[in-house]
Parts: structure tokens; sequence; C-alpha cells
């Protein structure tokens, strides 16, 4: 489904980008100050990772690691899906709902980091699509709970990740990520 509006009609130019030499807390600390949940790690113009507010709890609450020592590095994610500027954004909806992901970096054709499409800056350019997310929304909801009932708390045996996991046949129990790889 075409909306006739491209991802960079509603991209964010500017997003708030980090270091990945900089400490887990600073980081967390951006975040808060910016009130955003996403942090782009570049180096010049090259995306090299997303970090999440998400990230910044399991890092320090389920894992316990040093937030002063660790580095953004450490915990960021680097398997990043993205999109160009010049694709409709009903393309960054479904992708955005197929992977469960709000942020959404964009690419130009050259590779170049040229900014990042979230569900906030769909929604303010065309408020009509919030029933198209919500349909998203609810479609992955139903999804989670009929896979909630043969999932567990624990270690992704692909990953080696902590999250709820489910099992993939031959008792191989892996994440949601790793589960859509299989």
């Amino acid at each position: 489904m075409k909306t006739g509006v491209l991802v960079s009609d509603a991209m964010t130019r500017k997003p708030i980008i980090a270091s990945p030499g900089s400490s887990i807390r600073e980081g967390a600390k951006l975040i808060d100050k910016k009130n955003i949940h996403s942090l782009m790690v570049t180096s010049g113009n090259k995306l090299l990772g997303i970090v999440t507010d998400g990230d910044f709890v399991r890092s320090a609450v389920i894992d316990r690691i040093d937030v002063d020592k660790t580095k953004i590095k450490d915990i960021m994610t680097t398997e990043i899906l993205s999109i160009g500027p010049n694709e409709d954004i009903y393309n960054a909806i479904k992708l955005m709902g197929d992977n469960d992901i709000r942020h959404l970096p964009v690419i130009d054709n050259k590779g170049k980091f040229v900014g990042l499409i979230t569900i906030k800056d769909i929604l303010k350019i065309n408020p009509d699509l919030l029933e198209i997310v919500f349909e998203r929304i609810k479609v992955r909801e139903e999804q989670g709970k009929i896979n909630l009932i043969n999932s567990s708390l624990g270690i992704c045996e692909m990953c080696g990740k902590k999250g709820i996991l489910t099992e993939a046949g031959g008792g191989l129990l892996i994440c949601g990520k790793c589960i859509k790889k299989v």
C-alpha cells in the first residue's frame, strides 16, 4: 500500500548520536536529557550501531554491567535494519512492525547515514497512519500470546542474549530475533 509520503519527508534529519567510546552512563544520560528512546552510534557519516533505552536497562539492571567502565560499543546492536530516504513510509511501517522495532535508520544509496525514522515521526506527518500502526501492533500481540504459551525466560542458545525464549524444534530454545532467522 502506497501512501505517497516518502521516508525523507517524515524522518528526523539530525538524530541524537553517540560515540562508540562513550560510557553506558553517558549514553543513558543523553537519552534522558533529550527525552528520546535510542542513540545512533556513528563514526563520521557511517552508522556503526544503535543503542536503545531497552539496551541500557538490560545491561545496567539485568546484566549488572559497570555503566561507567563499559562502552556503548559493547552493548549496541550492529545488525541494523535500515531503509532508504526515497521509500514510501508504508514500507517503513511494515519493516518496523515485522521486526518489532520503533527506530529505523535511514541510509542513502551511497551508504551514508542521513537520518532516523520512528513511529512518532510517521504519525506526525500522517496521523491517519495510526490505524495501520495499531493493526500491526494488534497482530504482533496476538502472535505473542500464542508464542508465550510455549515460552520461558533464559539465555538464547543461538545468540547468547537473555530474553523470552521459544522452543524451535529439537529442544533448541531461542529468542524472538533468532527465531526469525530459523
